[in-house]
């Protein structure tokens, strides 16, 4: 009987998770779709890259919205079951709510093993698989994002603009390219073209114009007749190189054990920061922080599930009962603010980790015995 509940209760949840994250992520993923048309309208890229990419993010955003949903599900269930008067039935067949409870923390340990499975797993491949089409891509950037008689600030660093436009032919240029936070230069040039280099690297050749550099309050001037300027150091906002979202599990061990690593063996050393992976101390914090979403986040859905069986601790014949039902539905979306903020303060240093785990772990083994004192107590009406 035991066995039949528990796969029962399995399946309705399983089945409302299923038809509610299907519909919830398309809905997400058509409106973040729709913010990537910029990959076609700024930077050029075919609509086939353009659809891959956000293809491949939509296990992110599964991963993202799991817990919320795995959460109304077991709401939703356990309600309906208690508006249909089918748990009457669980208690008079001698299921107990002790019982009933352990089946929801059986359920949440299935999603939470399926949620630790993609955040440590396909959420990384598929976003570096999805970056991959843009390291991959062919694209002319340059000669597709120029417009006559605009300003182009598309690439990093660089603001280009442009008179007349013949295919890779220019005329009356202005470009301005910043090169650190207190220095950048100025080229105003008669014509141009962007033309393909041996090693197939874009430059523009300008022809007839000068260079103005300025740095904090000194400004310099040169002329030229001809002057090459490499476009293979700019890219465009849409980032092409790996992101630590992006990162393996394996290298992101790697990139945490290297990192700890230099930390006690160089501590009164700020030299070579640089090192394994392009791990380094400035990016350590969203590093650990990446590392604490994959592996810990996940815990927190079987805390949601516990949270979720309080909803049997109530009698529907209370006149109170609505109102718990809604503290109790709060009370889940609390843990998954909390599950997000606590993140934001963890990454700031490796031995949160130990503080990140027992937030969930305590509060869960506090409402679990609270649940297993009260349980004898508990006897639908």
């Amino acid at each position: 009987m035991k066995k039949l509940i528990f796969k029962k209760i399995t399946k309705d949840i399983t089945l409302f998770f299923l038809i509610s994250i299907s519909c919830v992520s398309i809905i997400v993923w058509i409106i973040q779709a729709v913010n990537y048309l910029d990959l076609i309208s700024e930077d050029g890229h075919s609509l086939r890259i353009y659809f891959l990419y956000t293809l491949y993010s939509l296990p992110k955003i599964i991963s993202k919205i799991l817990p919320f949903i795995f959460m109304i599900s077991v709401f939703y269930v356990i309600i309906r079951y208690e508006l249909n008067n089918e748990l009457i039935i669980y208690w008079i067949n001698g299921i107990t709510k002790l019982n009933f409870v352990n089946n929801i923390i059986k359920i949440s340990i299935l999603f939470f093993i399926l949620q630790l499975f993609l955040t440590s797993t396909i959420v990384p491949f598929t976003l570096d698989k999805g970056r991959s089409f843009f390291r991959s891509s062919n694209v002319d950037l340059f000669t597709s994002i120029i417009k006559e008689r605009k300003f182009i600030d598309t690439v990093e660093n660089l603001t280009i603009f442009v008179e007349k436009k013949d295919n890779n032919l220019l005329r009356n240029i202005l470009i301005k390219e910043k090169i650190n936070k207190d220095q950048s230069q100025i080229i105003v040039a008669e014509s141009g073209e962007i033309i393909g280099s041996e090693n197939f690297q874009k430059k523009i050749i300008l022809y007839k114009g000068k260079v103005i550099n300025t740095e904090e309050d000194k400004q310099g001037i040169i002329n030229f007749s001809k002057f090459n300027l490499d476009l293979s150091k700019f890219n465009t906002k849409t980032i092409t190189h790996p992101k630590v979202q992006e990162m393996s599990s394996i290298n992101l061990f790697k990139c945490l054990n290297t990192i700890n690593q230099f930390r006690q063996n160089n501590k009164n050393n700020n030299k070579d920061k640089r090192f394994f992976l392009g791990c380094n101390l400035e990016i350590s914090a969203a590093i650990l922080e990446e590392f604490l979403k994959r592996f810990f986040s996940p815990l927190f859905i079987i805390l949601i599930g516990t949270t979720s069986c309080l909803i049997v601790m109530n009698s529907k014949d209370e006149k109170s009962y609505k109102i718990k039902n809604f503290l109790n539905f709060s009370l889940g979306i609390a843990f998954i603010i909390i599950s997000e903020i606590s993140l934001r303060f963890s990454g700031l240093d490796i031995n949160n980790i130990i503080i990140y785990f027992l937030i969930p772990s305590s509060i869960f083994l506090m409402i679990y015995l609270y649940i297993f004192f009260n349980n004898n107590n508990l006897r639908r009406k």
